[in-house]
């Protein structure tokens, strides 16, 4: 199917590895000229040259996103590359506390990072690249959230509040610039098989309670960890896929919209 984005220009954080370099090889299938960005330039160049070998178009740019300074100069690298960006994807988002420790020790300074780096980090980016897509009448902005956003898990504790704050920000930002031709919607994966997801997979097999293969952890996980009605994790394709159908002018009467992409593990409406 067509999805009529030759020749749009997209920005997508954090996609130098991992699910944000699947959503740029995937918009550059389309025809989308895409920027690259992460924090290391190597990786970043790596993903770029994927995208160019199988003929399409990239371009590299690096910072952290959690500093102002970067964010300007992500921005002004991003509209410099192609002369100007219609779709913004702001996949670039940190889980602070893995470990998952008590909430009572968990410093106010972590709580303040999650923000930063899970919300204000896309708002640094959308307040630059946004306002010329108002100016052309037509725009993407597509957030990236979490299950953790919406599903109560009893741990992840300063990751949920940030990650349901994306999904607060995508409908008041939607209610704002979308009468001016410019959508913004939430995609909110579950579980997605990353690379750091089959590490920790792989880093299972043998241990007590779990199989001897990688394939057979993913089962448990999904079945008896995090059940969910589909008993697999997702796949970086799967949750790419919903990245360039909400990109494309088909999805135009589609805004603050939250697409759960998570094997159906919500038990809320």
């Amino acid at each position: 199917m067509d999805l009529y984005l030759t020749g749009k220009r997209a920005l997508i954080s954090g996609s130098s590895s991992g699910l944000g370099a699947e959503c740029a090889r995937r918009l550059a299938q389309e025809g989308v000229k895409v920027v690259v960005h992460g924090r290391d330039r190597d990786r970043a160049e790596q993903t770029a040259d994927d995208i160019r070998k199988a003929g399409g178009e990239a371009a590299v740019t690096t910072g952290d996103l959690e500093k102002d300074e970067d964010a300007n100069k992500v921005c002004a690298d991003a509209l410099e590359a192609f002369g100007g960006i219609d779709i913004l994807v702001n996949n670039a988002g940190l889980l602070i506390r893995a470990d998952n420790p008590d909430w009572t020790t968990v410093p106010t300074s972590d709580w303040l990072r999650s923000f930063n780096v899970n919300v204000v980090a896309a708002v640094r980016l959308a307040q630059k690249l946004v306002p010329p897509m108002i100016e052309r009448g037509w725009g993407r902005v597509i957030n990236f959230s979490s299950v953790a956003g919406y599903q109560m898990l009893g741990q992840l504790l300063e990751y949920g509040p940030a990650k349901a704050g994306v999904h607060n920000l995508t409908i008041n930002l939607s209610h704002m610039i979308s009468p001016k031709g410019v959508t913004v919607n939430t995609i909110a994966p579950g579980t997605i098989m990353t690379p750091g997801i089959e590490h920790f997979m792989d880093s299972m097999v043998g241990q007590p309670g779990w199989a001897d293969s990688r394939e057979a952890n993913e089962e448990i996980y999904a079945s008896n960890i995090y059940p969910q009605p589909i008993p697999r994790l997702g796949k970086p394709s799967e949750i790419a896929a919903a990245v360039a159908l909400l990109s494309s002018p088909l999805s135009d009467y589609t805004t603050g919209a939250l697409w759960r992409i998570d094997g159906g593990i919500s038990k809320a409406l």
